[in-house]
C-alpha cells in the first residue's frame, strides 16, 4: 500500500522556520521524483519545490528560493523541506508528491499556519 505522510507542520511566527518530512512506504522511493505543494484557502494548489530521484537536482518557484530547501534522504524514503523566514502569506497545507514514469502519488497534507 503506497503511502506518503507529512509531518512537521504548526504554527510559526513571521520570520520563523520549520522543517517538513514527507515519509514514504509502498514503492521504490529511490525511482521517483519528489514534489513539495502548498494550498492556501480558496486558492489553487502551488508547486514550488522539487528534487529529482537522486537528489542531485532541485528547483524552486521564485517566492521560496533562497528561503526553502527541499532535500532527501533515499535510505530513510523521505523527502524534507527546511522552510526559513516563513510570511504569513505562506499559511496553507503543505503536500508532498511522489511522480515517476505515469505514477503520481500524493500525501494528505500538513497545516502550517503563519501568525504572531
Amino acid at each position: 500500500q503506497v503511502q506518503l505522510v507529512e509531518s512537521g507542520g504548526g504554527l510559526v511566527q513571521p520570520g520563523g522556520s520549520l522543517r517538513l518530512s514527507c515519509a514514504a512506504s509502498g514503492f521504490t522511493f529511490s525511482t521517483y521524483g519528489m514534489s513539495w505543494y502548498r494550498q492556501a484557502p480558496g486558492k489553487e494548489r502551488e508547486l514550488f519545490a522539487s528534487i529529482s530521484k537522486t537528489g542531485s537536482s532541485t528547483n524552486y518557484a521564485d517566492s521560496v528560493k533562497g528561503r526553502f530547501t527541499v532535500s532527501r534522504d533515499n535510505a530513510k524514503n523521505t523527502v524534507y523541506l527546511q522552510m526559513n523566514s516563513l510570511k504569513p502569506e505562506e499559511t496553507a497545507v503543505y503536500y508532498c508528491e511522489a511522480w515517476g514514469g505515469l505514477k503520481v502519488y500524493w500525501g494528505q497534507g500538513t497545516q502550517v499556519t503563519v501568525s504572531s
